[in-house]
């Protein structure tokens, strides 16, 4: 008997709340113990509790430390700021984990298997910015500060390094730029290395690349990486890179671990133009879901979740407009329990 586990739940703007339904509808009928907080965040708490991260919400992943989220909106140049990067500050949330595995096959590419694991806290990050006024002007010069950690690297690297070894990876590859960044970068280069080298020799293969090579690369043969550990900035653009080797972010999940909190998510945004339609993939979040069984030690019931997804696309052939297909996100759910249900 599975024991009951809180989680609190964040449906999100846009097509969020379609998403989460969906996903809602695949962990019941795995009959996942997950027991939900409902809370807002993002546009959704703007209106309901004048925050884009309300006190409430983090009461709430306090007390459960567990987290599943639809996408939260926020404003470009203006307005508040990301409620994402906000809560992994306040939870600690130091590794950005993002798998991205071929589902459909026969595309562009095929049988793509990478992982990219992403420094959360630090690097251009922070948020340290400002303008420098000149002659008038407000806005003349913008300066932005970067900072990374001894401790923040090895912190996410020692993350990395075990995730590796317990999934069995053959590669890890440290993504930089410290020819040119020298310090900025070259500070979790060498922080790597030197890991490697104490502890994790022989457990892997070790390789460096760096980050503008690593994109070329990546499009070139990304069947030369298995892993990519890298600092926040450089983790966020590659993370998308590799989303679109699968296929786009539609089938992306993501999650954000910490010493005492995981937020699982889909990575896409929350597509406001589209929400209330009904036609949302919701694959990237039931994919985090999958991450987040796995998380919770119910590996038997993610393969089950990643199984009939697999089904549903490849032998049922039941795709979302962005797939190719003419199914709403109701048919696909439909078809999704029916799988689960009957295996």
């Amino acid at each position: 008997m599975t024991h009951n586990i809180p989680a609190t739940l964040i449906p999100g703007d846009g097509i969020g709340p379609e998403i989460v339904d969906a996903t809602l509808a695949a962990l019941d009928a795995l009959n996942a113990p997950f027991v939900w907080d409902r809370q807002t965040a993002g546009l959704e708490g703007v209106k309901t509790g004048g925050d884009p991260l309300p006190k409430s919400t983090l009461d709430s992943i306090r007390r459960t430390r567990l987290a599943l989220k639809g996408p939260l909106e926020t404003p470009s140049g203006g307005g508040y700021r990301s409620s994402n990067v906000r809560l992994r500050e306040e939870f600690q949330l130091y590794a950005n984990l993002r798998p991205a595995r071929t589902i459909i096959p026969g595309g562009r590419f095929d049988k793509i298997d990478l992982i990219v694991v992403r420094e959360n806290l630090e690097g251009l990050y922070i948020g340290h910015e400002h303008y420098i006024p000149i002659n008038g002007d407000p806005h003349a010069v913008a300066m932005a500060t970067g900072v990374n950690t001894r401790q923040g690297g090895m912190r996410l690297l020692e993350y990395a390094f075990e995730h590796a070894v317990a999934n069995g990876r053959k590669k890890v590859t440290i993504v930089h730029k410290a020819n040119i960044m020298k310090a900025l970068t070259g500070i979790f280069l060498e922080t790597g290395l030197d890991l490697y080298e104490r502890k994790y020799k022989g457990k892997f293969v070790m390789d460096t690349v760096i980050i503008d090579a690593c994109a070329m690369k990546l499009v070139l043969n990304p069947w030369q990486f298995d892993m990519l550990v890298t600092t926040n900035l450089f983790g966020d653009i590659l993370s998308d890179l590799v989303a679109g080797l699968v296929g786009g972010l539609g089938m992306a999940p993501g999650a954000n671990i910490g010493a005492d909190a995981a937020i699982f998510e889909a990575v896409h945004g929350s597509a406001p133009d589209i929400a209330g339609k009904g036609i949302a993939n919701p694959i990237a979040l039931l994919l985090a879901a999958a991450m987040m069984l796995d998380h919770v030690k119910l590996p038997e019931m993610a393969t089950r979740l990643r199984n009939a997804i697999d089904a549903v696309l490849n032998l049922d052939n039941i795709r979302t407009g962005d797939l190719g297909g003419t199914a709403n996100t109701g048919t696909f759910t439909k078809a999704l329990v029916h799988r689960i249900v009957n295996s």
